[in-house]
């Protein structure tokens, strides 16, 4: 996604099942907008509210509305926002800017920008996630916190310069509020402050296997070793990496009944695919599986995609946690590089990177974790692979394209994404995986 600095007020702590190591004023909108929450079980932790935005102004010449948004107001509690809208095709060219308020406060927050450029990431082209049905375009998600008041608003963006003329805003654009829920699993009160923002997230338990179901219906799931024991083939034995720690989808509390249950795989992985989440980087550490509940909540319930987009996610004190449903050493199928799903792997590091730079935890986590995934397939961190296009804005459908094993987003993409100084940090990242598979 690309870069865009933002800041957020939250609360939350969980603990977590680990894998063994081996501006202006308020906008003149509708008075009472119509929330809807979603209808899953209430046993599901977590809620999402959906607020249709209001017409507020229209460029004259066409009547086209060229600005909406959501008038200040109370709502109930919510930590993580993001705009949708109809087309998932759709590019919301203009401006989207929040503020929030702290929950329990009077304290309401600057406005803050949230990243429109959304349609790099997601299911590519012609898959059975894309042509669902149910996707729908979207912005980035912002991570505010714990808050109870909120006000938007959406501007298009001026197409001849000229300050009159502007594009139309996508249809059905509407404001969603992501409340992560509790730790399902009954953690500590997700009020708690943590001992040490540089300490890990806490172990509960020890998990000699990975999580989740992964077959889908009538089919087999490709072979996966069992944790800790990888046997590999000997094209790929140069290439092993020791195993990292890695919190389970149980860890950070996902919810199984959320995402569809078929899941599905690639036949290998060639290369790592870093991104930044860009929901800000004003979270704790023991905040962060809050922070990985709202955005699997957004990309299944809000944008329309079958689970959480990346493979794993990187918080910004090193923790690795697993991500899209299907088994962490098996070649799960993940929405995060449009174009470039197939044989490779996403890896969010949470926070946005566009003007501040990641901690050097995070970086080390995010080679480590390379090293291990790339060599479990026979790939050196510091070589070169071949992907064949699904097609976006960049590639065309069925280029070959020669990408570093470990690359940015922004090399299978045009995009800001994983923002300019992570980025800059991925070269160091490469030597660094490179060591761990004994380069």
């Amino acid at each position: 996604m690309g870069a865009s600095l933002v800041t957020s007020i939250g609360v939350a702590c969980t603990a977590a099942l680990v894998l063994p190591l081996s501006s202006s004023g308020a906008i003149a909108a509708p008075q009472v907008p119509q929330a809807t929450q979603n209808t899953e079980s209430a046993a599901v932790p977590g809620s999402t509210q959906s607020l249709p935005l209001g017409a507020v102004g229209s460029d004259r010449s066409s009547g086209a509305a060229t600005e909406q948004g959501v008038t200040r107001r109370d709502v109930s509690p919510f930590s993580l926002l993001g705009v949708v809208w109809d087309d998932a095709d759709a590019e919301l060219r203009g401006t989207v800017q929040v503020r929030t308020r702290a929950a329990g406060s009077h304290l309401w927050s600057d406005w803050q920008d949230l990243e429109t450029h959304n349609q790099e990431h997601g299911a590519d082209l012609g898959t059975t996630e894309r042509d669902s049905g149910h996707t729908r375009g979207s912005t980035a998600p912002l991570w505010v916190g714990g808050s109870d008041g909120v006000e938007l608003r959406v501007r298009a963006a001026e197409e001849d310069g000229s300050g009159s003329a502007r594009a139309p805003l996508p249809r059905g654009l509407r404001l969603e509020l992501i409340d992560p829920g509790e730790d399902p699993r009954g953690g500590p009160d997700n009020s708690a402050e943590p001992r040490n923002d540089s300490e890990p997230v806490p172990d509960t338990a020890i998990s000699p296997e990975d999580s989740g179901d992964w077959a889908p219906p009538g089919e087999a799931p490709p072979a996966e070793p069992r944790a800790g024991t990888a046997v590999l083939p000997d094209s790929a034995r140069s290439y092993a990496a020791p195993r990292p720690r890695i919190i389970t989808r149980g860890g950070w509390g996902a919810d199984e009944r959320l995402r569809e249950r078929r899941l599905g795989y690639t036949k290998t992985v060639k290369a790592a695919f870093v991104h930044h989440s860009a929901t800000g980087n004003n979270y704790r550490c023991t905040q962060a599986p809050s922070v990985l509940r709202s955005i699997y909540r957004y990309h299944v319930k809000s944008s329309g995609w079958r689970d959480i987009g990346y493979n794993f996610a990187i918080d910004k004190c090193g923790n690795i946690y697993e991500g899209r449903a299907g088994g962490v050493t098996r070649p799960v199928l993940g929405a995060h590089t449009l174009g470039f799903n197939t044989n490779s792997v996403g890896i969010a590091v949470l926070g946005t990177f566009g003007g501040t730079n990641p901690r050097s935890a995070a970086t080390t986590a995010v080679a480590k974790l390379t090293a291990w995934k790339l060599g479990l397939h026979g790939v050196n961190a510091r070589g070169k692979a071949t992907l064949t296009s699904a097609g976006n804005g960049k590639y065309g459908k069925g280029r070959k394209v020669r990408l570093n094993a470990i690359s940015g987003h922004r090399d299978g993409f045009s995009t800001d994404c994983p923002g300019s100084r992570l980025y800059g940090k991925l070269s160091a990242v490469r030597k660094s995986a490179g060591g761990y598979q004994r380069r």
